[in-house]
């Protein structure tokens, strides 16, 4: 069974609680996503360090023993950086 959108904000929010979660289903199948997420947890974090806090969130997601998540683009910006 594919993931709702509602589900994987309520994951990602669970891990970074003040997160802004935008979420684009790329192909209409429910298992490619991009997601823009916005939040303080990520000052003073590299790329890859965001990144990996996002894919601790929705690990089982990501692995396939949930609702599969096949494909996850991210743009992972503090408030900073996404208000310039």
């Amino acid at each position: 069974m594919p993931i709702s959108p509602d589900d994987i904000t309520a994951r990602i929010r669970a891990a970074l609680p003040d997160a802004i979660v935008t979420l684009e289903d790329l192909t209409g199948t429910r298992d490619h996503w991009k997601a823009t997420i916005i939040s303080t947890a990520f000052a003073g974090k590299s790329l890859i360090q965001r990144h990996r806090m996002v894919n601790a969130a929705l690990a089982a997601e990501m692995a396939g023993t949930a609702a599969p998540i096949h494909a996850l683009t991210m743009d992972t910006r503090t408030p900073e950086e996404a208000g310039r």
